[in-house]
């Protein structure tokens, strides 16, 4: 019998999404580990170290197993890398009644939001919040689509999909086809209440309403991000009112910089590949305070220099160098 989980995946202090196709091949496999453990998802949000999904499933351990194991060979093939990616045991707990579950997909689906990247839950591309009362809230223009014959590019080798599982032209499967939208929807009631979950601010009332449902604990911000140890939740609400400081450097761009730019250019001069992973400690170490003066100087005098209109913080580039 299939039951609600929150399941969660964090890599720590390592980034796990590098760059775009990388969030789009990590929601891909996600929804291919929940056809082949005959799961439900509800919804998700991706960041660059960790990944929250809401699924209906039997079997939460082997559908975050199948998650993890999947996107790790992809993960380990591309950029020339070895080992387990993140931790060994997800972060997972099972969820009943409808405030319990309201809260649960308001804080997966606002991700972006308490991270800082989006000024809403709708400003961040990598989450279910744009997949949701698409006709009601004006949304129904579809992307361009992928070709079929380019789709294998972006699935696990040898796997099929359902034909009704329509691919964007970025290689994204569209989320309104893969998640169950329409008992999310259910859970919502209506676009109204939708939108004023997802433009809320945190309160003692939502956890007064499930305590009030039943006696498991209510599930809050501090709950759902227990599997990344590193957060601190008091930014996140802070993150709430959607002051998002749009000169703070995101993973993904200091990923391309270091990906693109500097390790072709500096270190795989001539190569046909490239990878951190490619390097030695020592010379990551290295590379890691390089970026670091470079990014400080850069960031008071005026000079030609990617680190010249963001800033960038020490642990940034220690996770983005895996350090």
């Amino acid at each position: 019998m299939k039951e609600t989980y929150h399941l969660c995946h964090s890599s720590h202090s390592e980034v796990m999404f590098r760059n775009e196709t990388d969030l789009i091949i990590g929601f891909n496999y996600l929804a291919c580990s929940a056809l082949d453990t005959d799961s439900i998802i509800l919804a998700d949000g991706i960041m660059t170290t960790h990944h929250h999904e809401a699924a209906r499933t039997d079997n939460p351990i082997e559908l975050a197993r199948r998650i993890r194991y999947s996107y790790t060979r992809y993960f380990n093939s591309k950029y020339h890398r070895r080992g387990s990616l993140g931790e060994d045991t997800p972060f997972i707990i099972k969820v009943e009644g409808l405030y319990h579950m309201q809260a649960m997909l308001n804080y997966v689906i606002r991700q972006g939001l308490h991270h800082g990247l989006g000024a809403t839950a709708f400003d961040y591309p990598h989450c279910s919040a744009n997949a949701l009362f698409r006709k009601e809230l004006g949304k129904m223009t579809l992307p361009p689509m992928m070709e079929n014959r380019k789709r294998h590019k972006y699935l696990p080798y040898n796997t099929k999909v359902p034909t009704m599982y329509r691919m964007a032209s970025n290689g994204l499967l569209l989320r309104e086809d893969v998640e169950d939208t329409a008992y999310v929807e259910n859970v919502y009631v209506s676009p109204r209440n939708f939108l004023f979950q997802m433009n809320r601010i945190s309160d003692g009332k939502d956890i007064q309403d499930q305590q009030k449902e039943n006696s498991l604990p209510a599930v809050t911000l501090d709950v759902i991000e227990r599997g990344v140890p590193e957060f601190d939740p008091s930014k996140a609400y802070v993150a709430e009112q959607g002051r998002v400081n749009r000169n703070r450097m995101t993973d993904v761009e200091l990923c391309h910089i270091i990906d693109d730019l500097i390790l072709p250019s500096r270190y795989f001069r001539g190569k046909p590949e490239s990878s951190i992973y490619m390097l030695s400690d020592n010379v990551r170490r290295d590379l890691g305070n390089s970026i670091w003066k470079e990014s400080q100087f850069a960031r008071y005098r005026k000079c030609d220099s990617p680190f010249s209109e963001k800033i960038v913080s020490e642990d940034q580039i220690r996770r983005c160098l895996c350090i």
